[in-house]
């Protein structure tokens, strides 16, 4: 979903237009590239047939080759119209021609093109028509449960029907909602109460994390809970059903992407020193900006025990810078990136001074790969690391809970708005 949003915020900031496409019937198309057999199927057996199976000449639904069958399928017909698939995610194709672009994204059946080559596009549906049986849905408004309304300002992503049918599905329609999704200081651990039932609590956090792709508000909250599932208590289950009282209070916030006429990568980084009761492991969390609009955004507990603050934030600093990086190339190689040089936000000075030190410490041993990974991006010009204060720090709401007001604010300044709300 990264991909996707990224290609919103290109088309917002560039005015292109968002088209989407659905593959009938996509896994039909596949062509088998070794031989597979099947039992033949009930009512159309006889006698004769006792003992015989039927040899497939095309895949079917089910297979387990069907979908690496079909992308095969697509890809070679998309690489024959000339497209090239693009290395940072194979998933999306570009066409680069006398100064135009074209770049359509695909996800199992569903397709997204966007570009300033209304020409080319065109003829891209056309050849998509002749290649598989293919519906054009028109402009992009409503892909993989996220619904996108689009006027002359910009683009709203939103998961109203998601989060409404969730709540439905609930029994929680009609409860009582509340301002923040998680307690400031709460105290959820391994054993917080008796145990739950695992596939419900499975299932509600699994719906939850699917909602985080417009989310960003909840995310930290859904990682908390998500730590749990393979022993979900009474604790767990009472936090699951608190983030559900907080989005009947904030069914149609979505994020927004605005046009700010530029495409530079920016990120913000924090972490959470051993906030984890358990097992004292820290909490980093990112997000990025691609254009001025939310594209990326991480909250996860650290794979290891911080010995300090410093070290804490460091290794969330190298993970976001990871991210910026992958970003960055992708950027690159669709030929939209203007900014070569990339800004990383961190209200630690301790972390950006060692970051920008020439001289290794004692204390940057136990982050060693880490320093000089971020050290080489530094040398080479390719980010910037910039101080911002704590009560600035769009990423917090990604490493801990927050108060009612601190979450409106943050969200405001990542994007996120109401469009439901009444004026």
């Amino acid at each position: 979903m990264s991909i996707v949003r990224t290609l919103v915020s290109c088309a917002v900031n560039f005015e292109w237009a968002l088209h989407q496409l659905d593959v009938k019937n996509a896994f039909l198309h596949g062509d088998l590239h070794e031989e597979v057999y099947m039992e033949i199927p009930p009512g159309f057996g006889n006698s004769q047939t006792d003992g015989k199976v039927c040899k497939l000449k095309k895949s079917l639904y089910g297979l387990n080759q069907s979908p690496r069958a079909w992308f095969d399928r697509f890809k070679r017909v998309v690489v024959g119209m000339g497209y090239s698939q693009c290395n940072g995610d194979h998933t999306v194709f570009y066409m680069d021609r006398q100064k135009h672009i074209t770049i359509l994204a695909v996800y199992v059946d569903d397709i997204v093109i966007t570009g300033d080559d209304a020409k080319e596009i065109k003829d891209l549906k056309e050849r998509l028509g002749n290649a598989f049986e293919v519906k054009d849905l028109g402009p992009l408004r409503y892909f993989l449960g996220v619904e996108i309304a689009r006027s002359s300002k910009g683009v709203i992503l939103t998961q109203r029907k998601y989060v409404l049918d969730l709540l439905n599905e609930t029994g929680m329609l009609g409860c009582r909602p509340i301002a923040s999704p998680m307690d400031r200081n709460h105290k959820i651990s391994a054993l917080s109460g008796d145990p739950v039932n695992k596939e419900r609590y499975q299932r509600l956090v699994g719906r939850l994390i699917y909602l985080c792709h417009t989310r960003p508000d909840i995310s930290y909250e859904v990682s908390v809970v998500s730590r749990y599932m393979h022993d979900p208590r009474v604790g767990h289950m009472e936090a699951v059903y608190r983030i559900l009282r907080y989005l009947k209070g904030s069914l149609g916030k979505g994020l927004w992407f605005k046009l700010n006429q530029h495409l530079d990568v920016e990120g913000y980084c924090d972490a959470d020193w051993a906030s984890n009761i358990d097992d004292r492991r820290s909490t980093s969390g990112y997000c990025i900006f691609v254009g001025g609009n939310l594209v990326s955004w991480r909250s996860k507990k650290q794979d290891v025990v911080a010995r300090s603050t410093v070290e804490a934030e460091y290794r969330a600093m190298a993970v976001s810078m990871s991210e910026m990086i992958w970003m960055r190339s992708l950027l690159s190689e669709l030929r939209v990136l203007r900014n070569n040089t990339m800004v990383l936000h961190c209200d630690n000075k301790f972390a950006i001074n060692i970051a920008n030190n020439p001289v290794q410490h004692e204390r940057t041993k136990h982050i060693e790969i880490d320093r000089f990974f971020m050290k080489e991006k530094i040398d080479g010009g390719m980010l910037k690391l910039g101080y911002v204060k704590s009560d600035e720090q769009l990423a917090d709401c990604l490493t801990k809970g927050l108060g009612p007001s601190d979450g409106v604010v943050i969200c405001s300044k990542m994007g996120m708005v109401d469009i439901f709300s009444p004026s």
